[in-house]
């Protein structure tokens, strides 16, 4: 069993004993003081929050304990029921909420689930509003409402089709190009919400066929959630099968968005961005953002479309707020997060899809031509364990020492420069662990390199 608190929610598997998993008694007290947090915030009003949840197969237990206790401490709540993270996100804002809830544990196996928590802006909770609500929960002291005072509750199963209409009305969008086209596209929604939502955003863009591949919104996922390419083995067979022109698959909420070539190739997580970055700056020069950890194609498009390119700290909130300082027109995380803030300021699956398609067919290219305009960059992923006792710390300031001659940033880790190539490490928050990226133009290349980092840290080791 496994309990995560953390600034952004609380995330774990179902079940166990009070504070070793997910279980009622922690989902009780960890929704409470986050209505207290909102309600302390609120002066002369009561509060509202928003709530959503994916498919899983815990979402309705956890719903049902999430309600119940906004309730009970005198919040009002919009219950938007089976949705996606963006579409809270965006309901959110439509209704002048105070906050969100949103119940999924993302890319997570099935025994997960999680509560994610928003602003009232529909954005992810700031660092130190995450530490807030964790004294809180520590203290444990919430008082809850008399009968006279309880919150209202409200259903709303429209927001979906609410914000397909505002992915139409965005001006990028063209929704009678993509029409012209007559595509054929397979749709992955790993049984969840996005079995929901994405058929009926491609059906709104006049896309003519859709073949529908786990879009049953059972909970019961029929792989690994997660949208990597090791993954997605049935929808790259079914679109060369059904002879179509792409594939998308999203993830359980429906915030990363990857997508398969007519070739039943993965055109790669990292290049979702990337494509629809493309496609922006050709309408709109301006500056884009993506954190530390994703790849440097971004940068170069950018930079050849006349912007600036910012590098964040890993995590959506730094993502985002790092593209407000620097007024970025696209941004978002090499996991196939498109943050699009014409629409709103969170990762958002279906505002990659339409922009995306609308990109391709004004090109004129297959996808994997489109692909192919790109230039070739290769993520190798890794990580080094060490006993509980050492001081990892210690190590990471010798890989400064080692390396401090490249260029190199430190405000996530460390993420040294090799000229064409890079290396970022970061270490956990909760285990004895460093996790190695390392990217270069060939995936062996990339590879040795996260090689290389790695015997430095066993030679620290050794010589300690």
């Amino acid at each position: 069993m496994a309990l995560i608190k953390s600034i952004s929610g609380i995330r774990g598997t179902i079940g166990g004993k009070p504070g070793s998993g997910l279980t009622p008694a922690d989902i009780v007290r960890f929704t409470a003081s986050y209505a207290e947090f909102i309600s302390g915030s609120v002066s002369g009003k009561k509060s509202t929050v928003v709530v959503g949840r994916d498919a899983r197969i815990s979402g309705l237990m956890v719903n049902n304990l999430v309600v119940g206790t906004l309730l009970g401490m005198g919040v009002d709540v919009l219950d938007l029921g089976l949705t996606t993270t963006p579409t809270v996100e965006i309901a959110v804002m439509d209704e002048h909420a105070d906050g969100g809830i949103i119940l999924t544990a993302s890319h997570n196996p099935a025994e997960w689930n999680a509560l994610k928590l928003l602003n009232d802006r529909g954005e992810f909770l700031s660092a130190a509003d995450g530490e807030r609500i964790l004294a809180i929960a520590e203290k444990d002291e919430s008082v809850y409402a008399a009968v006279g005072e309880l919150g209202v509750y409200r259903t709303d199963d429209s927001y979906i089709q609410k914000h397909i209409d505002k992915v139409l009305a965005l001006p990028l969008v063209d929704r009678d190009a993509i029409g012209k086209a007559k595509l054929r596209i397979v749709v992955d929604a790993v049984n969840s919400t996005g079995g929901i939502a994405i058929p009926a955003l491609l059906h709104a863009l006049n896309v003519e066929k859709i073949d529908r591949l786990y879009c049953d919104p059972t909970g019961h996922f029929p792989h690994n959630p997660e949208p990597l390419p090791e993954h997605l083995a049935d929808i790259c067979n079914a679109v060369v099968k059904n002879r179509a022109d792409l594939g998308f698959v999203v993830d359980p909420d429906v915030d990363r968005l990857a997508i398969i070539d007519e070739m039943g190739e993965p055109f790669g997580e990292e290049y979702t961005l990337v494509a629809v970055a493309d496609y922006i700056l050709q309408h709109k020069k301006g500056n884009t953002v993506s954190n530390l950890s994703s790849t440097q194609a971004l940068k170069i498009i950018t930079e050849l479309a006349g912007g600036e390119y910012f590098a964040s700290a890993v995590g959506e909130v730094n993502v985002v707020e790092m593209m407000k300082e620097k007024g970025a027109v696209i941004g978002g995380e090499g996991n196939g997060g498109v943050i699009y803030p014409a629409l709103h300021y969170g990762r958002d699956a279906l505002a990659g899809i339409a922009l995306f398609l609308t990109h391709l067919v004004k090109s004129g290219k297959k996808c994997s031509a489109l692909r192919a305009h790109y230039p070739d960059f290769y993520i190798s992923k890794n990580k080094i364990e060490f006993s509980p006792e050492m001081d990892i710390d210690r190590l990471l300031h010798a890989m400064v020492q080692k390396y401090k001659s490249y260029p190199m940033l430190t405000i996530d880790g460390i993420k040294i420069n090799f000229g064409n190539d890079w290396v970022h490490l970061r270490r956990s928050n909760t285990e004895p662990i460093v996790r190695i990226y390392a990217e270069s133009d060939m995936l062996s290349k990339a590879e040795h390199l996260a090689e290389k980092i790695i015997n430095d840290f066993k030679e620290f080791v050794n010589n300690r």
